[in-house]
C-alpha cells in the first residue's frame, strides 16, 4: 500500500473561470457556472482542479491584479459560492487548488492606497519605493513584462518610483518586510481555513529581490525581469510557507510558477523537501514536437529532480501560452498523441480546460483584444453544446475557438471516437495503474522519430510509445519492441486496435499505452 501524497498520483485540471461556464448571462464565466459543470469533470476523471484568480480585482490583468485577496469579485460570485464549490468538489473526491498571487497587488488594493498616500504611512515600505536615479529616471534598468517599458512608475505625489514587474497597476510587494510576510500568511490561512487543498503560487520566484536593486547585465537588457529574477532571498520565504501549509491536516500542498526557463534553475525551488511540494517546469512546454528534443527534456528533468527526491510536473497548455494543438501545427492526431505523452510521464500532469476537447486557440479580431499580454486566443470560452452560443446564455467576453460546432463537450461525449473519450479512457487507465501513477521510468531505444519508455511499480508494468512523425514506423528489431512484444494495446491515441496484441507498428502521429498480457 503506497503512502505517497495524493498530489503525486493526481491529474490536475486548470479552470480559467472567466471562460469556463457562465451561469448568469453576463458573458463571463463564474463560480456557480463551474459548479453546474462538475459532472463533466467527474465523468472525465480529474482528481483536482486549480482555479485561476477569482478575487476582487479591477481586471487590468484579469484577476492577477488583486484588490482583496480574501473576497470574491462580484463578476464571479460570492464567498458563499466558493464555499459551495469547494464542498461539492470534495463530495466528489476532487481536491481544490486556488491561485495565490504574492508578488504584487492591484494599485487599488487598500495596502497600496495607504502606501502611496505619504512617505510616512505605516504601509509605505510594504511596497518597493525608491528615489529617482541621478538623471531623474528609474532607479535601475529592469524591464516589465507585457510591454518593453521600465519596471518602475514615478509617483508625482511623493516623488519616488515604485516597482512593478508586470503592469503599472500591479505594484510589487516588498517581502523583505516581515509585516508583508505575515499579511500574506494570513491570506494563506484564510483559504486553508475555508477548506482549499492547496495553492498554485503565481510568479513565486519573484518574491525575493536583490536588496541592492542592481542593474540587469547589458546582455539581457530588454528581457522582462520576471524571467531573470532568481534570488536566494526567496527560499527562506518558501520554507516558511511550507511550514505553514504543512501545519494543516489533509496533505495541503503548493505548486509554484517558477518561470525560469532552465530546469537547473527550477530544481532548487523544491529545497530539500522543505520548499515547494511541486514546481512547474516550463522548458518542456516550449519544446517542439520532436522525439529527440523531448527525450532530452525527460532526461534533464529526471537527472535533476530524482537525486533530490523532487516530484516532476508536466504541462502542455495553460492560460498564458498557446494551446498545444495550435503550437503543434493544428494537427488533431498529433494533439491526441501528446495527451498520452503527457499522461504517461512520471510526475503530476496538469491539464488546461478545453484540452480534453482538442481545442485550438481562438482567432481574436483586433477590436476584441483585451489582454495586455496577448493571451486572448488560449483563453477563449469553452463550447458546451452545438447551439449558436454553445451553452452560453449571452455573447461571451471572447470569441469561441475554431471548430466549436464540432468540438463541444456535448458533441464529444456523444462520440466514442472523440478526443474527450480518449482523455477519459487514458485517465481511467492511469488511475487503475500503480505503474502509471507512481512507477519509475526507463527510456527505451527507439527508431528515429519515436520515443518510448517503460513504467514499473513492483510487478506491474506499462509502456508508452509515441511516434512524433507523420509516417508509420516499424519497431521490429529494436529494444522498444523487444521490451513490449506480445503486450496488449491498452489505450491508442487514435482508438485503433485497443485490446489487441501489439504487432510492433506505430501509425503516423500515434501514441500507445501497452500492458503485459
Amino acid at each position: 500500500m503506497t503512502t505517497l501524497p495524493w498530489w503525486t498520483a493526481a491529474v490536475v485540471y486548470q479552470i480559467y473561470p472567466r471562460s469556463f461556464c457562465d451561469s448568469d448571462g453576463d458573458g463571463v464565466g463564474d463560480l456557480p457556472g463551474i459548479r453546474s459543470r462538475l459532472d463533466h469533470l467527474v465523468r472525465l476523471g480529474v482528481d483536482a482542479i486549480w482555479l485561476s484568480p477569482f478575487y476582487r480585482s479591477p481586471m487590468k490583468d484579469f484577476g492577477y491584479d488583486v484588490s482583496d485577496h480574501c473576497d470574491v469579485d462580484p463578476v464571479f460570485g460570492t464567498l458563499a459560492d466558493i464555499d459551495a464549490l469547494i464542498a461539492e468538489c470534495h463530495a466528489h473526491d476532487i481536491r481544490v487548488l486556488v491561485d495565490l498571487v504574492p508578488n504584487h497587488t492591484s494599485d487599488q488594493h487598500e495596502w497600496f492606497q495607504a502606501s502611496r498616500s505619504s512617505l510616512d504611512d505605516p504601509k509605505r515600505d510594504w511596497y518597493v519605493w525608491r528615489d529617482p536615479a541621478p538623471d531623474g529616471g528609474p532607479p535601475n534598468n529592469w524591464v516589465a513584462a507585457f510591454r518593453p517599458e521600465p519596471a518602475w512608475t514615478f509617483d508625482e505625489a511623493t516623488g519616488q518610483y515604485y516597482l512593478h514587474l508586470f503592469l503599472p497597476e500591479q505594484p510589487d510587494l516588498d517581502w523583505a518586510n516581515p509585516e508583508v510576510v505575515e499579511a500574506m500568511h494570513d491570506v494563506v490561512r484564510f483559504w486553508l481555513d475555508r477548506g482549499v487543498d492547496g495553492f498554485r503560487i503565481d510568479v513565486v520566484h519573484g518574491i525575493g529581490k536583490d536588496p541592492a536593486l542592481a542593474d540587469d547585465p547589458d546582455e539581457v537588457v530588454g528581457i522582462p525581469h520576471t524571467a531573470l529574477n532568481d534570488r536566494p532571498e526567496t527560499h527562506p520565504h518558501l520554507r516558511e510557507l511550507r511550514r505553514l501549509i504543512d501545519s494543516y491536516p489533509g496533505e495541503r500542498m503548493m505548486v509554484g510558477e517558477v518561470y525560469l526557463l532552465d530546469t537547473h534553475l527550477v530544481a532548487p525551488y523544491y529545497g530539500r523537501g522543505d520548499e515547494l511540494h511541486l514546481s512547474f517546469n516550463f522548458p518542456p512546454l516550449y519544446t517542439p514536437w520532436d522525439a529527440e528534443r523531448w527525450r532530452e527534456q525527460i532526461e534533464t528533468t529526471t537527472g535533476l529532480l530524482d537525486p533530490i527526491g523532487a516530484w516532476p510536473t508536466w504541462v502542455l497548455s495553460n492560460h498564458d501560452n498557446r494551446r498545444h494543438r495550435t503550437r503543434y501545427g493544428g494537427s488533431e492526431p498529433r494533439a491526441r498523441a501528446a495527451a498520452l505523452l503527457l499522461l504517461g510521464l512520471r510526475g503530476t500532469p496538469f491539464l488546461y480546460a478545453g484540452e480534453e476537447l482538442g481545442l485550438l486557440d481562438a482567432e481574436v479580431p483586433p477590436e476584441r483584444v483585451v489582454d495586455p499580454g496577448g493571451r486572448d486566443g488560449c483563453r477563449a470560452p469553452l463550447p458546451w453544446d452545438p447551439t449558436h452560443r454553445h451553452g452560453w446564455p449571452s455573447e461571451p467576453w471572447l470569441p469561441f475557438p475554431p471548430e466549436a460546432d464540432t468540438h463541444s463537450a456535448a458533441d464529444e461525449w456523444a462520440d466514442p471516437r472523440s478526443t474527450l473519450h480518449l482523455y477519459q479512457r487514458s485517465m481511467l487507465a492511469r488511475r487503475a495503474s500503480t505503474a502509471l501513477r507512481w512507477g519509475d521510468q526507463r527510456l527505451l531505444t527507439c527508431p528515429v522519430g519515436v520515443l518510448g519508455w517503460v513504467r514499473s511499480h513492483g510487478a506491474e508494468q506499462r509502456a508508452v510509445l509515441v511516434n512524433f512523425t507523420a509516417d508509420p514506423v516499424d519497431l521490429e528489431g529494436t529494444e522498444a519492441f523487444g521490451a513490449t512484444a506480445g503486450w496488449v494495446v491498452e489505450v491508442a491515441s487514435d482508438g485503433a486496435a485497443e485490446g489487441t496484441t501489439f504487432r510492433g507498428r506505430l501509425a503516423g502521429d500515434q501514441a500507445l499505452w501497452l500492458r503485459p498480457r
